[in-house]
């Protein structure tokens, strides 16, 4: 696939993934639309990009999700259409279930889930209109099977998978893609940025993260994926395994994962 000009809206493009995503599209010609809420982060990012000429700045809280209508309006006034639409914003959770207070619940969704959904629900109308569009998810490992310290985590990436495979579905006839991107343990900030059961930062990298892979290599296995029309990408180490072992063993995987020290 020629990405080349094809307008591109990635949401979490201040660090990690969405960092990573932007350079690898910059160099090939894309036109980019950048959303995080750190504004400095974004024009960071905007300048390394290959042509910042070709890189528009759209700040944006997904945690307020009731304002991203107004937000993506503004955007596809200037845009004849959003050629791929990235939800790679979100944040991470290390709390057991029993010392989580309830405002930490309805952040993780509101931010993982409900800012996705309503970018989704503006943009849509118009890849509909334009018989095109693909829609490109950030999932996880979270998203596939339950994982011990990230109840409300696992709960949205859940939640992503039943929307989005749902509206693959139904936009098929209307030449409209869906990737659910399903990674394990990716060398980024999220560990150190994860909440705790207090809504307060853990601000500790875990060992998984420290010794996951790149994100400059899951960009690149994402762009492939696309120009593949994948329906899923999962990549990651050994916790991957984790899938196949849930799908045909689930009492032997319950077993695993409550006896595994899990960070």
């Amino acid at each position: 696939m020629n990405f080349e000009q094809k307008i591109i809206w990635i949401t979490g493009a201040s660090s990690g993934i969405g960092e990573e995503l932007a350079y690898s599209f910059s160099k090939r010609k894309s036109q980019l639309i950048l959303s995080a809420r750190r504004v400095d982060e974004l024009q960071r990012v905007k300048a390394n990009c290959a042509y910042p000429e070709l890189v528009t700045v759209v700040p944006l809280d997904l945690e307020d999700y009731k304002s991203v209508s107004g937000i993506a309006s503004t955007v596809l006034s200037s845009h004849k259409n959003i050629d791929i639409l990235i939800h790679n914003g979100g944040v991470s959770q290390r709390s057991v279930v029993a010392e989580t207070d309830l405002h930490v619940y309805e952040k993780l969704m509101n931010v993982n889930y409900m800012g996705a959904v309503a970018l989704t629900l503006a943009v849509l109308p118009r890849m509909i209109a334009h018989n095109s569009g693909h829609i490109v998810v950030l999932s996880s490992m979270a998203g596939k099977f339950e994982i011990p310290l990230r109840s409300g985590y696992a709960a949205a990436k859940h939640a992503l998978h039943g929307f989005f495979e749902t509206l693959r579905a139904e936009v098929y006839d209307n030449n409209i893609k869906v990737l659910m991107v399903c990674p394990g343990f990716i060398k980024t900030q999220v560990s150190v940025n994860a909440l705790t059961g207090s809504g307060n930062k853990q601000s500790v990298m875990d060992d998984g993260q420290l010794k996951g892979i790149l994100p400059q290599v899951l960009s690149e296995k994402i762009i492939s994926a696309i120009s593949k029309n994948k329906l899923q990408l999962i990549i990651g180490g050994s916790e991957t395994r984790g899938v196949l072992i849930k799908r045909l063993f689930p009492g032997l995987f319950a077993k695993i994962i409550r006896n595994k020290k899990v960070t």
